[in-house]
């Protein structure tokens, strides 16, 4: 309410006009060939950060009112314990922005033909000049991860998870930003798609589990697809580095065209991509041992209790 009423006043329009809409649009004639309307595309700048800022802003009232008004009413009817609230709350709103950034993300890969032709995400390279979906979808990616470290705050984390929160966010700023300043939006909206699918299959899976602790079937599905989604985004990285990028004929770095496929970036981006996927897997794997050990450990009590007699009467061995 406070940024729009700053629309009211001529002397205050301008400074609000570049934190709400976004910055550096670009007008492309309408040619022969495409005689429909002018376009209209993006490139990034300095005044971004000033978009980024207020969407943060609108990310922490966004995250208040699901907090307030459907998580915790969900918390005081199924009396949750202080370490399932804690989690139960982390799962409700990443699931929440899973699901929405799946659905938009998704809509802009099948409008820009990203998925039916894969050679996309490295042919033209750079790509400076991006649509409007695509620009504000990187700007929300951003403001949501940036709002992330405040609410460490306001959701009183543990001093024991502050430093597990901060390495899980600053790994998404550091690939969203990588992407989005290296101009290398086709490839990364794929993989955070990707990524956000499968997190999402997770979380969700771990809000009914603490439904109903017998509910283990999200979490099987969710372990295949946890590793089918980290050999596609491998497989994927590796061509567009290995394949599509290395064969391009401009491969000089130019900050003024925003050509950074240069073999020094490529292999720093490429082994950025793979240390955070095996990262991931190593976190996969002592998560399912420590599942199987708690299910192993559990296992002996259960049967143990099978074989108990009442007192007063006698086992058929016995008799």
């Amino acid at each position: 309410f406070i940024a729009l009423s700053f629309f009211l006043f001529q002397i205050t329009a301008k400074a609000a006009v570049i934190f709400v809409t976004l910055q550096y649009n670009v007008t492309i004639p309408a040619t022969e060939e495409q005689s429909s309307e002018t376009i209209s595309l993006y490139h990034y700048g300095i005044k971004d950060l000033a978009t980024i800022f207020f969407y943060m802003l609108v990310a922490i009232i966004i995250h208040a009112i699901i907090q307030e008004y459907v998580l915790d009413k969900i918390n005081r009817k199924m009396h949750f314990s202080k370490t399932k609230h804690s989690k139960f709350n982390e799962s409700g709103q990443l699931s929440a922005f899973y699901l929405f950034s799946c659905v938009w993300g998704t809509s802009i890969l099948v409008s820009e033909n990203y998925i039916s032709d894969p050679t996309s995400l490295w042919r033209d390279y750079p790509h400076t000049l991006i649509p409007f979906q695509m620009k504000f979808f990187y700007i929300l990616q951003l403001a949501y991860w940036f709002h992330a470290f405040p609410e460490l705050y306001f959701q009183k984390t543990k001093k024991e998870d502050i430093f597990r929160q901060i390495v899980y966010i600053g790994l998404y700023l550091f690939h969203i930003a990588g992407a989005y300043l290296l101009n290398l939006t086709h490839l990364g909206l794929v993989l955070l798609v990707l990524h956000y699918f499968v997190e999402f299959l997770f979380h969700i899976s771990r809000l009914f589990y603490f439904s109903d602790e017998r509910y283990q079937k999200g979490f099987s599905l969710w372990a295949v697809l946890f590793v089918l989604g980290r050999l596609l985004t491998l497989i994927l990285s590796v061509l567009t580095f290995g394949f599509g990028l290395a064969r391009a004929e401009d491969q000089q770095l130019n900050f003024s065209t925003g050509n950074f496929n240069i073999l020094a970036v490529r292999i720093s981006v490429l082994a950025s991509i793979c240390m955070a996927q095996a990262f991931m897997m190593w976190k996969f794997i002592n998560f399912q041992l420590r599942r199987w050990r708690e299910h192993s450990s559990s296992q002996p009590q259960s049967v143990k209790k099978k074989f108990v007699t009442p007192k007063g009467k006698t086992s058929r061995k016995d008799r």
